[in-house]
């Protein structure tokens, strides 16, 4: 038990790379995947086979009390990634939302107290923040809900600094900006705009690109959840993960368009559009809180380390040729 930590949602894309990430550094991983009749193990299937070996992969559901219970059972840690994330489609289902994100929380926060579990690492996200009133963002920005994701997002957040102020439970919120790298599901616009260019298209369908984003990548945001399970003065706070560099999502399109070495063009595909008062302007993380108190910075930040990582996320895309698919330009809500 010393290192044995769970993680919730570890078949989703920033979870599997923590899941990695921890196994790496010597961890005992319990990985809480979500149960499907097919045995699939989500983004852990395109785990490096040595590290997933070494994991030990249980299923469930978040929403499910005892569930959860069952899967902390004997953990020193438990990392909250569990979560509906997809913001679109959050518009049309925001019920499923509550229940899964808030919801999900109270069972972790719950079973956590009951075991006493050392450490209770909880996922925010940057859209709880909104379009920003003053950048770069500290932890102290208002939480300004625009969509119902972000609103059970903000709610799970209060949730779990409730359970610290009321009962004592050991929890540390950990904010990761627009996480990005191998596996992101092709909702999100970095992996949107290379499944188009692999799959041969020039002109691309896109959403809005005047918006500006802190993109991070997968194994920095995961550097800095360990970093949060690690920290001794960490525990009732939030903590920013971002590179602290800030670009449009048009230049990002460029950006990548570059890299390929090829020429686009940029049609607007409606259905991407975010209704008006919803769309989150602009986003740039102030990271000075996480560097000091959890001794974390990022290895990609900046624009030399967003280039490099962009690098890193099409060589991925390129080489498994299996998540390509002659249907990348449609857009799944």
């Amino acid at each position: 038990m010393a290192k044995r930590v769970l993680v919730t949602g570890a078949d989703g894309f920033i979870g599997s790379h923590l899941c990695e990430s921890l196994v790496k550094a010597g961890y005992d991983v319990r990985a809480f995947v979500y149960y499907n009749s097919w045995g699939s193990r989500g983004n852990l299937d395109y785990c490096d086979p040595s590290l997933l070996s070494a994991m030990e992969i249980v299923t469930g559901d978040v929403r499910d009390y005892h569930s959860v219970k069952q899967a902390l059972t004997g953990c020193r840690s438990v990392f909250h990634l569990a979560a509906l994330i997809g913001i679109p489609y959050s518009y049309q289902a925001p019920a499923s939302y509550v229940d899964t994100n808030i919801g999900g929380t109270l069972n972790v926060l719950q079973a956590a107290r009951e075991l006493e579990v050392g450490r209770v690492i909880h996922t925010s996200t940057s859209e709880c923040y909104g379009s920003a009133r003053f950048v770069p963002i500290t932890e102290e920005h208002p939480l300004q809900p625009q969509s119902p994701y972000s609103a059970t997002k903000i709610g799970a957040d209060q949730l779990a600094l409730s359970y610290f102020r009321s009962f004592g439970t050991p929890v540390v919120i950990v904010r990761p900006f627009n996480t990005y790298g191998p596996r992101q599901s092709p909702r999100a616009v970095i992996p949107a705009t290379i499944m188009q260019l692999t799959s041969g298209l020039r002109t691309l369908k896109l959403g809005s690109l005047h918006p500006t984003r802190d993109f991070n990548f997968a194994t920095d945001t995961a550097s800095g959840f360990m970093a949060a399970e690690r920290a001794e003065n960490a525990l009732g706070e939030v903590f920013n993960v971002g590179s602290n560099f800030e670009i449009s999502i048009g230049d990002t399109v460029k950006l990548i368009a570059e890299i390929m070495s090829v020429d686009v063009t940029v049609e607007t595909d409606q259905s991407r559009i975010r209704p008006e008062a919803s769309e989150v302007e602009r986003l740039w993380a102030d990271n000075s809180k996480a560097k000091r108190v959890l001794g974390w910075e990022p290895e990609f930040g900046g624009a030399d380390g967003f280039k490099r990582g962009l690098r890193k996320t099409i060589e991925w895309f390129v080489s498994n040729s299996e998540v390509k698919s002659d249907r990348a330009a449609v857009y799944h809500v």
